[in-house]
């Protein structure tokens, strides 16, 4: 009996280890262009810190912030 020979269970399993490699990799590339696509945008990117900023409420542009 040789060494090297793979049973049909290692065949089965070689193939789904390989699907869940394309999946990740599919989820690492979306995850990376959201993150390309986020950054070049060109807009402030000011996320919330819990303060109060003039520029991030969209009512202070028309006038209509703090009446």
């Amino acid at each position: 009996m040789a060494l090297t020979r793979e049973h049909d269970l290692h065949k089965r399993r070689q193939g789904r280890n390989i699907g869940v490699l394309v999946v990740l990799l599919a989820f690492v590339a979306l995850v990376f262009g959201l993150t390309i696509a986020k950054m070049t945008t060109g807009d402030q990117l000011q996320g919330f810190d819990h303060t109060y900023r003039i520029e991030m409420d969209p009512g202070a542009r028309t006038g209509e912030a703090g009446q």
